[in-house]
């Protein structure tokens, strides 16, 4: 979404950048402002969250005078003044003329050796010139600030407040380069200066820019820490409009993260403030995050009455026309067509209304998106879009209709979107053409290159909308020069991956290929900002990153793929996968050593399903051999339709018949073609990296006609290619902490098996249990400080969810989520090299709904940190687990069976048992990593 104040930034259609408290020298309050990196167009779930305003403040005369050590300086009115007009031009993104007037007022400062001024004349010059992009003349003008007042200053409130304000400029433009870092380490020394200036808002504010760096980091834990010291903080202070602007952009900040409830709650007191205080201007930008953290918790009829009020509130045409932007997205997402028809005409008629700056080409941009969507998912009928395009007629947006609208002869029949194209069933683009002809024509008057490639490249996408082929291309490469030309690498990938659809559509694979995988690449570059995304905040993964990964899977797999193309489109997917686990913890995974693992079992063979929108592919690694690969032409729908009926059909309930022929039509599309090769290389086991929907499914239950999987093999599981340094658990390892809930707790039901599955483990092994009120947070973390346990066993409720916030586990007295696990279960590996070898999950489920709900397993296998996760996929019969655990122990407790051997014969026991024959009851025991 295009923001009221924008910076240039470091992610592009799903980042919303670093949130930057910069404080500058003026009177009275000093004035809190937050630097936005945005993207001018909406991201696809919700828009870029847009809190506070850009303001500079220039030194006044009496605050320069305040200063005694200072006093002989000399000011010069008209330098001043051209610091204010600069001071007015940037608020309103005119960069370049801000530039401008700046450069004359430093080079008179310069003349007269006044070297405060001169050092925030440049400081100013930095932040305009990286608006723009232009990082070595940012560089060179923030670095000869810092070096003209080294010797200068003094340990004065006035001179730490301007230190603090050139280290603020300093710290985004680390942040800009991706010097994370280093943009820490310089916003420790702003906030350093302000403690020294006394300037507690100051302080505030270089927190919170350390927390976001934090979290681009992956240190999710430090920077949670440091959110919960500003809100603390926060709340000692009293009342007034700096504290709701604080409060602000804290729950921007935890909007970010993900910590959507908290972030809700301050946002709340922010906007109570901002109306007792009767400021229009802060109630809406208040009102405008809160629609984002609505939005991003799905509370739809909210976040558009959020929206609506925002834009009630504001003073400004661009307030107004941001808020209406944001709300067009939503009922666009939600083909809310109705209302969608009756805002369209609003916002053109306040388009023509705003000053010529970055927001409004941002804001045409932005406009063009929607119409681009409105037609791509088929807004309304035909009825609704004529009327609406006559509308844009008279109120002069478009000078004729296109033909294929003015020209119908019935406008009454619905559309259907996927029968027909842009040009076909919504009118129109040659209106949407002129939006953005006008967008790239002003963007050329500011001299913005980052404005103009936005502008292009979406004019490109309209024109790959209408099938117009070169033109889309010409316009493309030419956007994709002007982000390249700036570095600005998160532009670049989008114009990377629509290059490559064009060129898929003319034919050249070869091109498309290039094109495609150069997008893959930058993505990975930017991994470090894509984890400090909150997935629900700032974009939808599934809809922006994954479709550029698999689409170069596709292309590589076509016409027959030579074994580097085959371990190319692997590694792709396996980065793919890296990203989305990331993604879901919103920091860095996997920072251990790990080993492949199809060099690690000679008996095993690894099964790589690879989900297409028209096919199922799948790579086949034996031991000794180049990598197999055979697909199956199905579609994705067909596949998440089979495999939702099959989930169904695994309920005792069910018909046997319908399941085992659903079971057999999966089995035929991963094992039967390989059915063969498997024993003809005597493969024991098979590991399954599976993808999208077949995650949700146990191998286990998969029927050739006569048997189950788990009949013939081994099974598991491994969330990637890599295992954390495996190998085998022996008998004489066996050692054991188990805790589990026999009662009902926080409204799950009670586990009455439970306290005879811990007994027969006990049995079985060494073992240390903890029951009910035993079993606490406090006292888990305790016994694994105390005693290197190598299996940890959780009899409990617990839940495997697509979000990192609702996978969790039960304890007494109350959830360990996954975020949080790391902590409680690393703490040992932390002291010790060793990391945990088994952890058992014994009672969990997946979220009822969610048909990503195995990435949460997946997650809580990483996190955990274990070599070996046994886990449920739904909830079982109780006593049938508490037989099904301990005959599992019984067989580890046997030399030389691996964990895979011993789950397997456990599951056979059930099978042979006729009350738990069904796979409902042995089925969803799934083995995830390390199976030696």
């Amino acid at each position: 979404m295009a923001v009221r104040r924008s910076r240039t930034q470091k992610i592009a259609i799903f980042s919303s950048r670093l949130k930057v408290f910069s404080r500058c020298i003026g009177l009275g309050l000093l004035t809190l402002f937050l630097i936005m990196w945005v993207f001018p167009t909406l991201a696809q779930h919700p828009p870029i969250p847009l809190t506070g305003s850009t303001q500079i403040q220039v030194l006044s005369r009496e605050q320069y005078h305040r200063e005694q050590d200072i006093n002989s300086v000399q000011e010069d009115d008209n330098a001043l003044t051209q610091l204010e007009q600069g001071k007015a031009l940037y608020a309103a993104g005119r960069f370049w003329q801000a530039i401008r007037v700046w450069q004359q007022a430093m080079q008179g400062y310069q003349d007269r050796g006044d070297r405060i001024h001169h050092a925030l004349s440049l400081s100013y010059l930095s932040l305009a010139y990286q608006e723009l992009g232009q990082w070595q003349e940012a560089e060179q003008t923030i670095t000869q600030s810092l070096n003209l007042v080294a010797n200068l200053l003094k340990p004065t409130p006035n001179h730490q407040r301007l230190l603090a304000q050139l280290l603020n400029t300093q710290a985004s433009l680390h942040y800009a380069q991706g010097q994370m870092e280093a943009a820490l380490e310089t916003w420790k020394q702003a906030e350093q200066a302000y403690q020294d200036a006394g300037d507690q808002t100051g302080i505030f504010g270089s927190q919170i820019n350390q927390a976001q760096v934090l979290q681009a980091l992956g240190l999710y834990r430090r920077s949670q820490i440091t959110l919960e010291r500003v809100q603390t903080q926060l709340q000692t202070q009293a009342d007034s409009l700096l504290k709701a602007a604080g409060l602000r952009s804290l729950g921007v900040a935890l909007q970010v993260v993900g910590n959507l409830e908290e972030s809700q709650q301050v946002l709340q007191q922010s906007l109570a403030i901002t109306q007792r205080f009767d400021s229009a201007s802060d109630q809406s930008a208040t009102l405008f995050s809160l629609g984002n953290t609505a939005r991003a918790l799905q509370e739809f009829e909210e976040a558009i009455a959020y929206y609506q009020q925002a834009a009630s509130t504001a003073i400004s045409p661009l307030t107004q026309v941001e808020a209406q932007l944001n709300q067009l997205s939503l009922l666009i997402e939600t083909q809310n067509w109705t209302d969608t028809q009756t805002l369209v005409p609003q916002i053109y008629a306040q388009l023509s209304n705003l000053p010529l700056n970055r927001a409004a080409v941002y804001a045409q941009v932005n406009f063009a998106e929607s119409l681009i969507k409105m037609g791509s998912r088929g807004a309304g009928d035909q009825r609704e879009m004529g009327e609406l395009s006559q509308y844009l007629v008279r109120a002069g947006f478009v000078d004729t209709l296109p033909p294929s609208i003015a020209n119908r002869k019935s406008l009454n029949p619905p559309l259907h979107p996927q029968n027909h194209t842009l040009e076909d069933h919504k009118g129109f683009p040659r209106a949407i053409a002129q939006l953005l002809a006008r967008a790239i024509h002003q963007a050329r008057q500011l001299n913005d290159t980052r404005a103009e490639s936005y502008a292009l490249g979406q004019l490109g996408h309209l024109y790959m909308e209408t099938q117009q082929w070169l033109e889309a291309r010409g316009l493309t490469e030419k956007a994709l020069t002007l982000a390249q030309g700036i570095q600005a690498t998160e532009i670049a990938y989008r114009w990377q991956w629509q290059l490559s659809q064009i060129l898929q559509h003319q034919g050249n694979l070869t091109g498309a290929i290039a094109a495609n995988r150069e997008a893959v690449h930058t993505l990975q570059s930017l991994r470090s900002d894509l984890v400090a995304i909150n997935p629900d905040v700032q974009f939808s993964f599934r809809e922006t990153v994954e479709p550029i990964y698999r689409n170069l899977v596709e292309l590589l797999l076509r016409n027959q793929p030579t074994p580097e193309q085959l371990q190319e489109a692997r590694e792709t997917i396996e980065s793919l996968r890296l990203a989305e686990l990331e993604n879901f913890f919103r920091e860095a995974c996997w920072q251990v050593q790990r080993q492949a693992i199809d060099q690690i079992d000679p008996q095993a063979s690894v099964i790589y399903p690879i989900i297409l929108p028209n096919h199922l592919a799948v790579i086949v690694s034996l031991p000794g051999k180049p990598l197999r690969y055979f697909q199956t032409d199905v579609t994705e729908t067909q596949i998440d339709s089979t495999i939702e009926q099959l989930l169904q059909a695994l309920n005792p309930v069910w018909s046997t018949k319908e399941r085992l022929r659903l079971s057999q039509q999966v089995y035929d599309w991963l094992i039967r073609p390989i059915e063969q090769e498997l024993k003809e290389n005597e493969i024991k086991t098979l590991v399954f990296v599976l993808d999208g929907a077949l995650r949700n499914l146990p191998m286990a239950a998969l029927y050739d006609g006569e048997q189950y999987l788990i009949e013939n093999y081994n099974i598991a599981l491994s969330v990637g290619l890599q295992l954390i340094e495996p190998r085998s658990l022996l008998p004489q390892q066996l050692k054991a902490l188990t805790a589990g809930l026999t009662e009902a707790r926080d409204g799950f039901p009670a586990l009455p098996a439970v306290e005879l599955e811990v007994e027969n483990i006990a049995a079985q092994i060494p073992t240390k249990v903890f029951l009910n009120q035993q079993f606490t947070h406090q006292a888990l973390q305790e016994q694994i400080e105390a005693t290197p346990f190598p299996v940890v066993h959780l009899a409990t409720h617990g839940q495997f969810s697509s979000k990192a916030e609702n996978t969790f586990l039960l304890t007494w007295n109350g959830r360990i989520k996954v975020k949080d696990l790391d902590q409680l279960l690393q703490t040992r590996q932390r002291q010790n090299t060793n990391p945990i070898e088994l952890l058992v999950l014994s009672a969990c489920q997946t979220a009822t709904g969610d048909k990503r709900a195995a990435l949460g397993l997946a997650g809580l296998a990483v996190r955990s940190g274990a070599r070996s996760t046994l886990a449920t996929l739904w909830s079982v019969n109780d006593e049938s687990t508490a037989q099904l655990m301990v005959e599992f122990y019984r067989q580890l407790t046997q030399s030389q069976v691996s964990k895979a051997q011993a789950l397997r014969q456990a599951q056979l026991t059930l099978l042979r048992q006729p009350n738990y024959q069904h796979p409902f009851y042995w089925a969803p025991f799934v083995l995830v990593g390390n199976w030696l």
